[in-house]
């Protein structure tokens, strides 16, 4: 992994301009556009890899924020949780949301239109309710045999 300097910045237009493995840390992380939904419980078929989204959030997810409340350990405290990495985008990509900024940069594709790179809010997600602030049930809240009665069919 590359030794990334903190005190650099986001440069415009970066997710136009350059390659994800290219990205400096606050690029990378600016990806993201906050929505939450990454941090949803999914179910897989292990044939045929498709992926059904529930309202259910990882145990760390605050539904009032929509940010992880131990972003820094959130991989020793949850087993399933994955750290996105330039390195493991395409192995990982199927099971993204569409409107992942992440996925859409990957898959070549333009971001959304109420990214806050785009936007230039931090909160435009939420304002254009594209996000699942306050939408979500702990997943320390239900039994997990229970969890295909929380599929949802629309991640909005």
């Amino acid at each position: 992994m590359k030794n990334l300097n903190t005190t650099q910045s986001i440069r415009p237009n970066f997710w136009k301009e350059i390659d994800m493995t290219e990205m400096n840390k606050l690029e990378w992380e600016a990806l993201c556009d906050g929505c939450g939904k990454c941090c949803l419980l999914k179910l897989e078929d292990e044939d045929t890899n498709d992926v059904k989204f529930t309202n259910v959030a990882c145990k760390l997810f605050d539904d009032n924020t929509c940010l992880c409340q131990n972003y820094a350990l959130r991989k020793q405290m949850v087993s399933g949780c994955v750290v996105l990495t330039p390195e493991n985008i395409e192995r990982i990509a199927y099971w993204m949301p569409s409107t992942c900024g992440y996925k859409r940069i990957f898959e070549g594709q333009p971001l959304m239109e109420w990214h806050p790179l785009i936007t230039g809010n931090p909160n435009s997600a939420h304002i254009t309710n594209n996000s699942f602030k306050n939408k979500t049930v702990p997943e320390y809240d239900i039994d997990e045999a229970d969890l295909e009665n929380y599929i949802i069919q629309d991640l909005g």
